[in-house]
């Protein structure tokens, strides 16, 4: 079996705002093709990982390389759904027009027709290409998340980050959403963070648990320990549809 090639690599990485660690010592490889959720409670620097990886926060300490170079570099080839989407939603910009960011390449570049094209695609992909000319803030919060993703997915990323991506989404469309996620597994490496510890029983391969420290990187069925470690205390889950998994009692 051939091993999948290394895309994101942090080595030993610490990071620190006003004094306080909000990472220590992370160490995570990415392949090409991972499906990884990054488990842990509010404020365990799961969101401060991501930007990491973007290069928008520099660590205090250790190494950061993605697709062979700096983050700075390599965030060219990843797609990133942030976790909160602040705008006027009286805006008037349409469901294209916001798709079409994703193919920003500066102030002189001018969008192509292959760009429209890729927009088209995108939004095909997570099914709102009906809503192309609909103003955006005339959408759902579930279509919203939707429409975002597909601005990623319009730059043709070889990675794509998550974070947090069901919050304002309702149950049955979380389903679907889920299922989006492991049908892109087959085009590009997917990272999600969440403080939801349901998503252990969807689709996702393997499970890191962060709470400072990453304590757990493997596949999902023994991803239970590393949340013990992270939220501190033992973990009970029920897990609909399934055969369930009940862990020792607190």
């Amino acid at each position: 079996m051939v091993e999948e090639k290394v895309i994101v690599r942090l080595d030993g990485v610490d990071v620190s705002f006003g004094g306080s660690q909000v990472l220590e010592g992370v160490t995570i490889d990415i392949h090409e093709n991972d499906y990884i959720a990054v488990l842990g409670p509010n404020g365990g620097g799961k969101s401060t990982l991501l930007k990491v990886i973007l290069g928008l926060i520099p660590p205090d300490a250790g190494t950061v390389e993605v697709f062979g170079t700096s983050p700075e570099e390599g965030r060219r080839r990843i797609g990133y759904l942030p976790q909160y989407a602040r705008f006027d939603r009286e805006f008037p910009i349409t469901v294209n027009e916001v798709v079409l960011m994703g193919r920003y390449r500066g102030p002189f570049s001018g969008y192509t027709t292959m760009d429209r094209q890729k927009v088209t695609k995108a939004l095909d992909t997570v099914e709102m290409s009906e809503y192309g000319d609909r103003q955006i803030g005339a959408l759902s919060g579930g279509q919203l998340q939707r429409v975002l993703l597909a601005r990623a997915l319009a730059r043709e990323p070889e990675l794509l980050l998550l974070d947090e991506p069901m919050a304002s989404i309702d149950p049955d469309m979380q389903r679907s959403f889920y299922e989006l996620m492991a049908e892109l597994r087959d085009r590009m490496a997917v990272v999600m963070v969440t403080h939801d510890i349901g998503v252990m029983s969807e689709e996702v391969v393997e499970v890191a648990c962060l709470n400072r420290k990453l304590f757990h990187h493997g596949d999902a069925e023994g991803g239970a320990e590393g949340l013990e470690a992270a939220y501190a205390c033992p973990i009970q889950l029920i897990d609909h549809g399934h055969p369930h998994r009940v862990l020792r009692r607190h």
